[in-house]
């Protein structure tokens, strides 16, 4: 007879109890930044005592108790009565205390966090099952569908030429004829279509061409001249003459993509939403006209002011400017030279085109 603890059910409830376990060490490894100097914010209405429930997250808890919810490893404390402190499960209290007048986040265990089941062997769930803070799985794939590219690259990248038997269209397990210069020993390779350019409002500088995603090919071992013989291997749509082909390119967050504060002044407009729309809401995604040139780099925390209103003084009987608002919070996750994709939060009222970003 089986002991209890390696019955099915059992199994299964160690099993959920890993998964929890591993989302929690990635939150920690993603918000996790350096303690500063200045002293900690509570939220409005903090509570003293937070009970963890399942389907919690860092980013959420920790919108529950800081004003800079990136900030919380400032206020977590060790607890020295826990055999390991970083690990929180369902039924867990997390409390507040003050120690030298700062708040810190102390845990007391639940009833059923403290019940020790053994089993003969336990398979751990990789971090990358977890359940992440942020919806890392929705940038992923959209990361798979944009790509912005200099504009000297794409008009000098190989297109397509013809299709197999002269067909206009191509579609998956179509061959298709490319003509241009290929990278020596690049076999893999993404169809893209011009789909828009990004210009600066300030300074109506080109700051790239997004690249749509149409498919993908590999190359076939016909040549004749600048013109090769190519096969589509996947399409988003039918492919056409004149789209370009660039070699793919790894576009995986890594694990150790981390929420911070700039450590420079860098200021920006949201020039575009991936909606097409001018309205933008908590997790759309957003382009900035400020790239790595800039300073800007991947996890940065951006808050996002809109402009004051312009509103007529009725004694000085002049219009005046109304001081800039704080409206929202995004996090950068993708960066290119001249500009930078990333992810809105938060926001406490509706935000749109063309606000303001600077550092939090």
């Amino acid at each position: 007879m089986l002991p209890t603890a390696t019955r099915p059910e059992e199994v299964q409830g160690n099993r959920m109890r890993i998964i929890v376990i591993a989302a929690y060490l990635l939150a920690v490894s993603l918000f996790t930044v350096p303690a500063q100097a200045d002293e900690v914010a509570l939220a409005e209405g903090a509570p003293g005592v937070y009970l963890v429930n399942e389907g919690d997250t860092l980013w959420g808890i920790a919108n529950v108790f800081l004003r800079d919810p990136w900030r919380w490893q400032d206020l977590w404390e060790i607890n020295p009565q826990l055999d390991n402190p970083h690990l929180i499960f369902p039924g867990d209290q997390l409390y507040l205390v003050y120690v030298d007048g700062q708040p810190r986040l102390r845990v007391r265990r639940g009833q059923e966090s403290r019940t020790v089941k053994l089993t003969p062997k336990m398979r751990v769930e990789p971090l990358d099952s977890a359940i992440p803070v942020i919806p890392l799985e929705e940038i992923g794939a959209w990361l798979a569908q944009h790509r912005i590219v200099d504009p000297l690259d794409m008009n000098t990248a190989p297109y397509v030429v013809a299709g197999d038997k002269r067909h206009l269209l191509s579609s998956a397990g179509d061959r298709l004829y490319a003509r241009g210069q290929f990278p020596e020993g690049e076999t893999g390779y993404g169809i893209y279509r011009s789909s828009q350019v990004f210009v600066d409002p300030l300074t109506e500088e080109i700051l790239g061409y997004e690249a749509q995603d149409i498919g993908s090919a590999r190359m076939l071992g016909s040549h004749e001249g600048n013109v090769s013989q190519m096969e589509v291997t996947r399409v988003t749509e039918e492919v056409r003459n004149g789209d370009r082909l660039l070699p793919n390119e790894s576009r995986r967050i890594a694990a150790s993509f981390q929420p911070h504060a700039a450590e420079d002044d860098i200021e920006g407009l949201m020039i575009a939403v991936d909606s097409g729309v001018s309205q933008i809401g908590t997790l759309d995604i957003v382009a900035i006209n400020r790239g790595e040139r800039e300073g800007m780099s991947s996890g940065q925390v951006m808050a996002i002011y809109q402009t004051g209103e312009v509103v007529h003084d009725p004694v000085l009987r002049e219009n005046i400017q109304m001081p800039d608002s704080r409206a929202g919070l995004l996090v950068v996750f993708r960066t290119f030279e001249k500009m930078s994709y990333g992810i809105v939060l938060k926001s406490s009222r509706p935000l749109a085109v063309m606000d303001r970003v600077g550092n939090p």
